[in-house]
């Protein structure tokens, strides 16, 4: 019997090399992934099997020494998952995170990505997972623009110009041909700039870039609004979207949170999320209300559920509407609210496909386990 068990590191220089970056790839990869989750074919973590991941945090005022003291995006994060379908995988995203990093130079959070046999449990892969987790954030709004965005949306706003932004924007622009005018509003001219630079150096078909002063300027005129901002543990500091900044016909992307009236999303907008099982379990995890501790806006359809001013079917699942189980856009003039709360079976699906593609390529290094368990 072979007990030996090898298996395959990636950088992130072998990740690019094998395709983590080729965004329309990965956009048909979270289409397939959300109509696999439809059907019920994974299981993430928790007894509802729907858990987004378990969390440390740390205390306001830690009573020993070197333990590190509670602050904006400092914890740690376990998410594992598995995912059925044509992936048949297990896996785990697990990351540090740290908003002070940025000082040092190093992105705020810092991922790491293990894959496993689904039956043995032993190790596939241990990969770099910051551009994993980018790219699959950017695809699940892609696969959104591709099925609610108007037919000839030439105009997208950016608000947030970090790394999901940058994904998002460039997931939309691989699904909707005519957009051509990016809008960009951000809190520092760092961020802004580099967008730019990204959009310039990969983007030619985009002609017209505006840099924007306030959320209004943004929002106004744009057919696809892109929210993926930072907001803090307050509500009522979450970014405020008026109802008469918002063009006929928008669609609102939100990995993010942003304040509206509750009368704008209970009766003038159709709501729609990327996994509906996952608010069900956040309901769970957080009580209502769910929207401040979650800070996705899914969580606030749920709440508005909690309060009775709207109905379950009134939060649609886009799977249903890739399946034709439910209409999408209705009309040119609809606008539609769309929820991205992030999954650990995305990355096992988009981490999946780059290490396929790597043992094709042979890209990587292979690291021995064992030759034989010393205590089996």
């Amino acid at each position: 019997m072979d007990t030996a068990i090898k298996f395959l590191y990636l950088s992130e220089p072998d990740m690019i090399k094998a395709g983590v970056k080729n965004m329309k790839e990965c956009v048909d990869v979270m289409e397939d992934l959300l109509v696999t989750l439809n059907k019920g074919d994974y299981v993430m973590g928790g007894k509802n099997h729907n858990s987004h991941g378990c969390m440390v945090t740390f205390y306001d005022d830690p009573k020993f020494p070197g333990m590190p003291k509670n602050a904006d995006d400092r914890r740690f994060m376990a998410m594992p998952a598995y995912l059925g379908g044509r992936y048949q995988m297990a896996g785990m995203k697990w990351y540090g995170s740290n908003v002070d990093n940025k000082a040092k130079g190093l992105p705020r959070s810092i991922l790491m990505m293990m894959l496993n046999d689904k039956d043995t449990g032993a190790p596939l892969a241990l990969m770099s997972a910051n551009l994993v987790s980018s790219y699959r954030t950017g695809g699940i709004p892609g696969v959104g623009a591709k099925y609610l965005a108007r037919k000839d949306a030439t105009t997208v706003s950016v608000i947030g110009p970090g790394v999901m932004g940058k994904t998002s924007l460039a997931a939309f622009l691989s699904v909707c041909p005519n957009l051509d005018t990016v809008k960009i509003k951000g809190r520092g001219r760092r961020s802004i700039d580099a967008l730019i630079d990204f959009i310039k150096a990969e983007y030619p078909q985009v002609k017209n870039i505006e840099v924007c002063d306030s959320v209004e300027e943004a929002v106004k005129d744009s057919d696809i609004i892109s929210f993926t901002t930072t907001v803090r543990d307050d509500e009522a500091s979450f970014p405020y979207i008026n109802e008469k900044w918002i063009k006929k016909g928008a669609l609102i992307s939100m990995p993010s949170a942003a304040r509206f009236d509750d009368e704008f999303l209970a009766n003038r907008c159709k709501l729609v999320v990327d996994n509906y099982k996952l608010y069900e379990a956040w309901e769970e995890e957080y009580p209502y209300p769910s929207y401040k501790e979650v800070q996705i806006i899914g969580t606030k359809f749920t709440d508005l559920k909690h309060e009775g001013k709207i109905k379950r079917e009134d939060i649609i699942d886009i799977a249903d509407i890739i399946t034709g189980k439910h209409p999408g856009r209705e009309s040119d003039d609809e606008i539609i609210v769309y929820s991205v709360g992030g999954m650990p079976v995305e990355d096992i699906a988009w981490g999946g496909t780059i290490y396929r593609n790597a043992l094709e390529q042979g890209i990587g290094i292979e690291l021995p386990l064992w030759d034989k368990p010393d205590m089996a």
